[in-house]
């Protein structure tokens, strides 16, 4: 039955959005999962997405881009894409799902419209960045 299921809660599996220079001095912007636990996470799949409205009042979705990592080794971290700040003004959506032995966890990370802005960055110590964690 579906009371039945188990939903145990994700603690200790962050999403980041920090930003960077490259070697010519520009900005640039990344999604890391950070993974604070004391034990790997296997099999992890993480969906991204962006919704919400443009500047002129229309409705917009961006394509959904799929990750897998097999393992991702306690305390660690993997970069799972870059992003464009040019959809910091609409949702951007992480739906990341991993196993730890044989339970299963999933999470959906949530920026939502205009948080990814400087006034809202901090240090990001793991990343050695500065940027914007969803936990």
């Amino acid at each position: 039955m579906k009371k039945d299921i188990i939903h145990p809660t994700v603690d200790g599996v962050k999403v980041a959005v920090a930003r960077r220079q490259d070697d010519l001095g520009n900005v640039l912007w990344d999604v890391y999962l950070i993974n604070r636990l004391k034990n790997p996470i296997d099999t992890v799949f993480v969906t991204s997405s962006g919704y919400g409205i443009d500047l002129e009042g229309n409705k917009i979705k961006t394509a959904s881009l799929r990750h897998f990592f097999k393992e991702i080794p306690a305390e660690e971290i993997v970069r799972i894409e870059p992003i464009s700040p040019d959809v910091f003004h609409i949702n951007n959506e992480y739906w990341v799902s991993y196993y730890i032995g044989n339970q299963i966890f999933d999470k959906k990370f949530i920026f939502v419209p205009e948080s990814i802005r400087e006034e809202n960055l901090i240090p990001i110590a793991q990343l050695e960045l500065e940027g914007v964690l969803h936990e």
